[in-house]
């Protein structure tokens, strides 16, 4: 599946090819960086089977290709078979994003027989006791386990790290122990600073020589390994001087819908205020996607401020992500302060060298776990 960042152009349609079906945000596992909203819990009212399945055909109707299945864990999602053979029959390229925990021998025939292309499966670290301690649940034997069943099934792999200062030095072990695997893609995806991983920023946050010596690490890997498997690594946004293409631009590629049936134009968008996210259980997407407000919010360049309006660059990055720039600015329309030329460019600055003080007082890690947000901030009045 293409990455936000990646050089795919701006589609002159803008057709929604990349869908992500969050099937429920339910999940074993409690990531300190899950992209879930800090409210997770309040979504429990998740489509029906035929509910989804109406999505599925009316995002193919307008060209959607290819599909994630993800969460929360989408396997908790008793009709996730049923959701894969469809997607299939309508001509979507599927792919499930898991962290692994209840993928049976079982569940991976019905899926491989449903028609599922690829999977992708998370993995914190090579070293079991990081691993669980990162994910606040015993799993790292259950993910490996899952790692070699996907490959006995002959699916194509994603092994998706997130990197976080807690497991990058383990760069080079964990290519070792995907090689063992036999992961057909590793993708080192630093981990991007929303929700929950923004409440653990100064913890996560590696430094640069932390940085240098893995990317150092992955390009020795590439030249030994050649094409027997692709390895990504993807550079935080806070140590690089432009921000990304976010989703290709906002409302240009990408589509997600989350349990509840609303439609965003990435999985983070709920964290700007003000804006209304329409739910496929009111109205078409095709509408959702070409007519509502909140899709068209942030498209093209009529919305931008300087220094973006007048920037060169703008169609190259469209200003950075909308989310990033509310989160750190309070305005989503402001210039992501990623990129240099923002205003506010020191916040980004001021975050990665606070984060690499040595010796400083190290807090504690907020668990993705419900009423943990409220819990912490009520201790923190006291």
């Amino acid at each position: 599946m293409p990455k936000a960042g990646s050089g795919l152009s701006l589609d002159g349609d803008r057709i929604p090819m990349w869908l992500v079906l969050e099937l429920t945000y339910r999940c074993p596992l409690h990531c300190a960086w899950c992209n879930n909203p800090l409210d997770f819990d309040n979504y429990r009212n998740e489509l029906s089977t035929e509910e989804w399945k109406r999505v599925l055909r009316e995002a193919r109707a307008m060209g959607s290709l290819q599909l994630g299945f993800s969460g929360g864990e989408p396997l908790l999602r008793e009709d996730l078979e049923e959701l894969v053979g469809e997607a299939d029959r309508l001509g979507f390229y599927t792919n499930l994003i898991t962290s692994g925990i209840g993928l049976s021998r079982e569940r991976l025939q019905a899926m491989k027989a449903a028609g599922l292309k690829q999977i992708q499966l998370s993995l914190q670290s090579s070293d079991r006791a990081i691993t669980d301690s990162l994910v606040g649940a015993k799993a790292f034997d259950a993910k490996l386990a899952a790692a070699r069943e996907i490959k006995s099934h002959g699916f194509p792999m994603v092994l998706n790290v997130p990197i976080c200062r807690q497991n990058i030095e383990q760069t080079e072990d964990i290519l070792k122990l995907a090689e063992e695997i036999g992961v057909d893609y590793l993708e080192f995806a630093n981990i991007q600073y929303y929700n929950w991983a923004l409440l653990n920023r100064s913890e996560f946050l590696p430094t640069r020589d932390q940085i240098a010596m893995a990317e150092a690490a992955v390009a020795r890997a590439r030249e030994r390994l050649g094409k027997r498997m692709t390895i990504y690594f993807v550079i935080p946004d806070y140590f690089d001087e432009r921000p990304k293409a976010c989703m290709n631009g906002w409302g240009a590629i990408h589509l997600t819908i989350a349990p509840d049936g609303s439609a965003l134009p990435c999985q983070e968008a709920r964290v700007i205020p003000g804006l209304e996210f329409p739910s496929v259980r009111d109205a078409p997407l095709a509408w959702i996607w070409h007519e509502s407000p909140v899709f068209n919010e942030f498209r093209g360049d009529a919305w931008m401020k300087e220094p973006c309006r007048s920037c060169p660059e703008k169609e190259q990055d469209f200003g950075g992500c909308r989310c990033q720039a509310y989160l750190l600015t309070g305005n989503a329309a402001n210039t992501d302060p990623v990129c240099a030329k923002s205003p506010e460019h020191h916040l980004v600055v001021d975050a990665v060298a606070e984060a690499a003080v040595p010796g400083r007082r190290r807090r504690p890690i907020v668990m993705r776990r419900r009423d943990s947000v409220n819990t912490m901030f009520m201790g923190c009045g006291g």
